[in-house]
Parts: structure tokens; sequence; C-alpha cells
């Protein structure tokens, strides 16, 4: 997560709203039409042609948006000010005065993603627009749906000029409220970065913790980071939350920080009394995270309360199916893989094939088979990391 990554989540939120502003530009023509159309005064075919150019301009960034999913894309915020200034164009040319506030629909749009040098573009663009629309207002008059006489100077003095003072004025407006929150946005994202990277400073620093109490680990939490990284990336989470939730992963475990050395590392089996105690650290690590703040701490918190449960009910706590987040399914695959494969002290580890198919053995029963099937398509990947981070015994 960085500045630029922030940025990019800000203008695709931008789009989207932009677009709901198009949805409503195209209620207000419809509402718009019918009452011109009750008033007779303006040729009806004409009339028809402008509402429903207007009507497909403005479709085009919902189409953008909300159909084909370019809300993140750089460009889409230049597609929906070229189509906000088409409309502006087309309806200050048929009805001149009665449209000049739609001329500010275009430079609010823009200050919604405080760039300056944006502003600036809109506002060239539209001066260019009503130029163009001058033009055309004079030279084909035929084109208008009311029809009427205007020479050259009547469209300077009363047309081009009223329109270029507005223009000019509202993108003064803009320019100086756009710096101004561009300063408070990259403040506030920096204190957002700031947060995060203290998320995973704490994740890191009781991870390490918890990693030299259970002396024989190794490297197990963050292989399991690993791991859930692939099985988050395959589930379709973006990068930002792939990465947030692999520093949670991390904690899944931290609950063992309340129990015992002589359970947590005996070489034995446990006995049901101590392996009681030893589930109990699902609640531990839920308690100890309980209050902390972030996201990261919450999608923690989940995991190490969740992450020893059964797709078939019979997991520590009883939860079942649909009732273990899906984050938690995610983490349980990565851990008991990684949990077969390594060498304890009471056992040996476990080979990939032996691991692999114990896994698929128990889809549907311990795993989620969605997991499982991931896990599948992914299996080379596991088998990387297994390899490129083997244990080391803390000693």
């Amino acid at each position: 997560m960085d500045k630029k990554t922030e940025r990019l989540k800000i203008i695709s939120e931008v789009n989207r709203v932009s677009a709901k502003c198009m949805r409503i530009i195209m209620y207000f023509m419809l509402v718009f039409f019918s009452f011109l159309l009750i008033t007779g005064r303006y040729d009806h075919v004409l009339l028809t042609i402008m509402t429903l150019l207007c009507l497909l301009i403005a479709f085009i960034p919902i189409l953008v948006v909300n159909v084909l999913k370019f809300d993140k894309s750089r460009l889409t915020k230049y597609i929906i000010i070229i189509c906000t200034i088409l409309i502006t164009g087309i309806l200050i040319t048929q009805l001149s005065s009665y449209a000049y506030p739609i001329m500010l629909f275009p430079i609010l749009v823009a200050s919604l993603y405080y760039d300056r040098t944006f502003i600036l573009s809109t506002s060239f663009l539209e001066i260019l627009v009503v130029f163009i629309s001058g033009v055309v207002k004079y030279k084909f008059p035929a084109v208008l749906i009311k029809k009427e006489a205007v020479d050259y100077e009547e469209i300077i003095i009363h047309f081009f000029i009223p329109a270029f003072l507005i223009i000019l004025f509202m993108s003064f407006i803009a320019f100086f409220i756009v710096d101004r929150n561009a300063v408070m946005i990259d403040r506030n994202i920096d204190t957002a970065l700031i947060t995060i990277e203290n998320e995973k400073g704490l994740c890191y620093a009781f991870s390490e913790i918890s990693e030299n109490k259970s002396k024989l680990t190794g490297e197990h939490i963050k292989r399991v980071a690993e791991y859930t990284k692939i099985l988050g990336r395959a589930s379709g989470f973006d990068e930002e939350y792939v990465d947030k939730l692999a520093t949670a992963a991390m904690m899944h475990d931290i609950g063992k920080l309340m129990i015992s050395d002589e359970i947590l590392d005996k070489p034995t089996k446990l006995t049901e009394e101590e392996y009681q105690i030893m589930k109990s650290h699902v609640l531990y690590g839920e308690a100890l995270l309980e209050k902390c703040p972030g996201e990261i701490m919450h999608l923690a918190r989940i995991i190490a309360k969740e992450h020893h449960e059964r797709w078939d009910g019979k997991g520590y706590l009883g939860m079942k199916g649909d009732e273990i987040s899906y984050i938690s399914r995610i983490v349980s695959v990565c851990d008991v893989f990684d949990a077969l494969t390594a060498e304890r002290m009471y056992k040996k580890g476990w080979s990939l094939e032996d691991t692999y198919n114990e896994i698929i053995t128990n889809s549907g029963k311990q795993f989620d088979p969605k997991v499982v099937k991931l896990f599948i398509q992914n299996f080379d990947k596991f088998k990387e990391v297994r390899e490129k981070i083997p244990d080391m015994k803390i000693y």
C-alpha cells in the first residue's frame, strides 16, 4: 500500500460517484424533455433528437464504470468529463441562457478529482465548446430547436461573454477549493499509511514473540503468510487486501502466548486435559486482539479465533460451513499444510505428496471444498514456498 495506490482508490470512487451523477442527468433530461414537449414552442423532431443524443452520451460513463467495470482506469475520468462537456455543448447550443446552469456541472465533476491541472483542462475544453456552440448558432440556425435569427454581435455579447465569465468564475473557485482539499487528502493518506505500517509492525512483533515461544515451529508463520497470499490472490482479492490478509494470518497462533511451555513444547502426546488447554489458545487469541484497532487487527482476530474450525462442524468451537469466515477457511488449509509438512519434536514431517492427498481427502470434511480446489490449482506455488522457506530450529 502506498500513496499512489490510495490516490487510485480515491479516483476509482470518484468515477463511481460521477457515474451516479450521470444517471441523475439522464433523469433530469427526461423530465426537461417532457416539459419542453408540453410547451409546444420547439421543433419536436429536433427536440427528440437532442434529448436522445444527450441520453446516449450520459449513458457512456455508466456503461464504462458500472457495466465494463473500468472504474479504476486512468482514462475513465477523461471519458466522464468529455461526456459532461458534450452534453453541456448540446444544451447551451439549443437553449442558450436557459442552459447556463448546466455549465457548472463539468467543473463540479472535475473538482471531485482534486487535480488542479484537470480543472484547468476542463475549463479550457468547456470554453472551446461554448465557442463552437456560438459558431453553430450563427452558421447553422436550421439545427436549432427554436427557430430564431441571430447575428454575430448578439452571439458575442449575449451568449459567449456571459458563458465565458461563468466558466471563468466557477473555475477560479474550484481551483482553490481543490488546492485546499488536495492538501487535506494527502494528509489523510499519510495518516492512513502510518497507521497500517504501525499495525504491520505490531503483527510482526507479536509473530516473532509467538515464533520464539514455540521453539520448533521455525518459519511456520512466514510460510503460512505466503500460502495465504497464494490463496488470497486465487480467490480474487486485490493486492492490498491480500497483503493485509497475509499479515493478519501471521497472528493465527498468537493465543499460544497464553499457553504454558510445558504443554506447548511437550514431546509426547497431550493428555485430554492438556489438549483442552491447548484448544483454548483460539479464544485467548481473540481476546488479545479484540480491542486492537485497525483492519489488519480485525482480520487477525477473526483468523486467530476460527482457524481451527472445520467445514463439517467438528472443530474447536463447533462452527461449520459458511458460519466460518472465508479468510479463516483459507488460513485453515495453509496452517494444516504447513503443520503436516513440518518436522516437530513429536513427529516427522509428511511428504508433500502425502500432505496434498490428505487435504484433498478432507475436502468437504475439514476444509471448504472451494478453498481445496484453489489449493489444487496452486499446489506448485505451495511447493515453491515450502522449498524457499525451510525450517530453522530455534534453541
